[in-house]
């Protein structure tokens, strides 16, 4: 559990708050969101561990217009199926994908109290490209361990949105790609089938991750 709790900050910190040009800038973006997610999360730990809703609601909120769903969710998909789906079903996908996430990762959340987060300074390999940039962060828990977290950034519209993120080397945006993958096999390349069905996809993923996150 502890290393899933890790992971889960990892991964929910994938909400970016402010926008601003630059590499520096995207910094500053994982920076001050993951101040603004403990606060969220201190704030209101007693609040959300007797209403989930209030806790997936109030983290939506913040995912909502600053993380990339539309490039993420393509990319889980893949060409082969993002390419014959219809805007209302990639949609629905992103609908199911944030809710669950939020519910299943969120929760974990709730059990981290203390330990510090130091997002590091960028350096001029992490820029990819003037609209591409990695931006790592480590989360030292208060028993000493340091996990490192490192967050693609991509620029839309001059805003920095986040992409994917690798935690301790772990892919999520593969790992999620390879659940779909298996998904769509399972339900007989029936798209619907598996939007309706993800939430139970994101909540076996838990032993998974839990597992790799421990190797």
């Amino acid at each position: 559990m502890r290393s899933m709790i890790k992971y889960s900050l990892a991964l929910l910190l994938l909400l970016p708050l402010a926008a601003q040009a630059g590499p520096k800038a995207a910094q500053a973006v994982v920076d001050d969101t993951a101040n603004r997610i403990m606060t969220l999360l201190n704030d209101n730990r007693d609040k959300y561990r007797e209403n989930t809703s209030a806790l997936v609601n109030d983290l939506n909120e913040v995912l909502d217009p600053v993380v990339d769903f539309q490039g993420f969710a393509r990319s889980v998909m893949t060409v082969r199926h993002s390419r014959n789906a219809s805007q209302d079903q990639i949609d629905r996908f992103i609908d199911s994908f944030k809710s669950n996430i939020a519910e299943f990762y969120g929760s974990a959340l709730l059990e981290f109290n203390g330990g510090d987060i130091t997002v590091h300074a960028p350096r001029e390999r992490d820029q990819q490209s003037p609209d591409r940039t990695a931006v790592h962060m480590d989360i030292r828990t208060p028993d000493g361990q340091t996990y490192r977290a490192t967050y693609t950034m991509v620029k839309i519209d001059d805003e920095w949105k986040v992409r994917n993120v690798i935690v301790e080397g772990f892919n999520v945006g593969l790992l999620f790609r390879d659940l779909f993958a298996q998904a769509m096999q399972q339900h007989r390349n029936d798209l619907d089938a598996v939007i309706a069905d993800w939430g139970s996809v994101i909540k076996a993923s838990r032993d998974e991750i839990e597992q790799e996150v421990q190797e």
